[in-house]
């Protein structure tokens, strides 16, 4: 029975994931490369909790109780009696490679492995580590305290044994999970991210502004929040780099990343994390900058 979830990874996604196993409450290890970016994991979680609280979807005491199931480190190994550890490094197969080479040494037998990648392949992933039936893809999506769903992605080698604690976990923590195959990018930015994509196409070829864009899904296709906007929300770094696994992965043009969000990339211009991206954010309002 799981009892204790390692978290490596103290940005948005992993803060998240710490946060839900927290309230779900799972004893909780979070870890990162300093002492700062975990102050500022658990900084972000509290305003996280707070806003729960006055939404009434979490009480004062049940607040108190998730943060005191939490354990920062920058030392692997305090994963040491972990029973399920989730990966949520950057979006780069080379960083979570180096991740998980400092991770099994730490882990006991039988504790199990995720990856809350977003495209990258879970059976390559697997096969550096020293128990790939014990490992597969957990993708939760952004932001993780309010979305419900998660994909679930097994590599060639994972067991059922595997698949069954992953989905039990996902259920506990109040998600709804879903099979995918593992394939570049899954089922959801296998469609989301491409679309994403033409958008920033779109914009490229001057066929509509920024504004002109995002209203134009809004209003014409009852989008939430329009495509440019959202990529600012994810991160053109991360839109970037699962445009480019689809693109090696399936060798189709259709999936070539646009040339204007290479450039964005290239300049630094992240989205929100950065306040620049197809919008600017250093001011009250997002100001749209092309």
């Amino acid at each position: 029975m799981v009892q204790k979830i390692g978290v490596i990874g103290a940005g948005l996604m992993g803060n998240g994931i710490a946060h839900v196993c927290a309230v779900a409450g799972y004893d909780v290890v979070l870890a990162d490369l300093t002492e700062d970016r975990l102050s500022d994991a658990m900084q972000a979680m509290g305003r996280n909790l707070d806003r729960q609280v006055r939404r009434g979807l979490l009480d004062e005491i049940g607040k108190a109780e998730a943060v005191n199931r939490i354990k920062t480190t920058t030392d692997y190994a305090d994963f040491g009696d972990c029973d399920m550890v989730i990966e949520a490094a950057t979006e780069n197969e080379a960083v979570k490679r180096q991740v998980f080479e400092k991770l099994v040494p730490n882990l006991k037998p039988d504790a199990l492995i995720a990856s809350n990648t977003s495209s990258i392949s879970i059976t390559r992933l697997a096969a550096a580590t020293d128990r790939p039936s014990k490992f597969m893809g957990v993708h939760f999506m952004n932001p993780v305290p309010m979305m419900n769903l998660v994909e679930l992605i097994r590599g060639i080698a994972t067991e059922e044994e595997t698949v069954a604690a992953f989905k039990a976990v996902t259920q506990r923590l109040g998600k709804i999970p879903v099979s995918a195959e593992d394939f570049p990018a899954f089922i959801v930015n296998r469609i989301l991210l491409p679309m994403i994509n033409e958008a920033i196409y779109t914009l490229y070829e001057g066929v509509g502004s920024v504004e002109a864009i995002d209203m134009g899904m809004k209003l014409g296709a009852n989008h939430p929040m329009g495509p440019l906007e959202l990529a600012d929300f994810i991160g053109l770094d991360t839109c970037l780099a699962v445009m480019q696994v689809l693109y090696d992965g399936l060798a189709d043009t259709k999936y070539r990343p646009c040339p204007l969000l290479v450039k964005y990339v290239e300049a630094g211009w992240l989205g929100r994390k950065t306040k620049r991206g197809f919008y600017d954010y250093n001011g009250p309002d997002p100001v749209p900058t092309r």
